[in-house]
């Protein structure tokens, strides 16, 4: 039975990063719900998560951290507040390389801010449009009164997951004890 005392969540649209960043922190093999991806409008990828992904994370004191992925399809939200339960914080992914990355981060922002209050935010696929990088997302956030980290990262290495994630959890010892 997988149940953690602290557990991350990881959200955002298909395609976004949320599997291979949890696949390039665990310590463990992954338990992934990857499957054909049948909708095929929305991403040209060909798995996509279904259920949820499942990974592990051993902190310096022993603690060990589950890290949950959910599925990126509107169609599966009901199971998001369902992962979210009990967790410390979500890390959203938005894909900077999608023309609707803005929309995307207010959608998936919103959407996870109801179920947590500890959210930090991961801009992938910066290589792929390099243009201004983290100014728009910035420059929302400004816009709409919000205060939480932001990173451009690349979901498949370890470093960049890893620096999202000491952000989080310095983020909930420092604002929630």
């Amino acid at each position: 039975m997988i149940l953690q005392k602290y557990k991350i969540v990881f959200g955002g649209k298909m395609g976004a990063g949320k599997t291979a960043a949890i696949k390039s922190l665990s310590e463990i093999s992954v338990l992934s719900t990857e499957a054909h991806n049948t909708d095929e409008q929305s991403h040209s990828k060909a798995l996509t998560t279904v259920g949820i992904d499942y990974g592990e994370i051993k902190l310096d004191d022993d603690v060990v951290v589950g890290l949950y992925g959910t599925p990126g399809q509107d169609r599966f939200d009901f199971v998001w507040s369902v992962i979210c339960k009990g967790a410390i914080g979500a890390i959203v992914l938005i894909d900077h390389s999608q023309k609707d990355a803005i929309e995307d981060l207010k959608f998936y922002f919103e959407t996870f801010k109801e179920y947590l209050n500890n959210i930090v935010v991961g801009v992938t696929h910066v290589d792929e449009d390099p243009q201004h990088l983290l100014k728009p997302y910035k420059d929302w956030m400004h816009l709409n009164q919000q205060t939480m980290p932001i990173f451009a990262i690349d979901a498949r290495e370890k470093d960049d997951v890893l620096l999202m994630v000491e952000a989080l959890i310095a983020r909930a010892e420092v604002e929630f004890g």
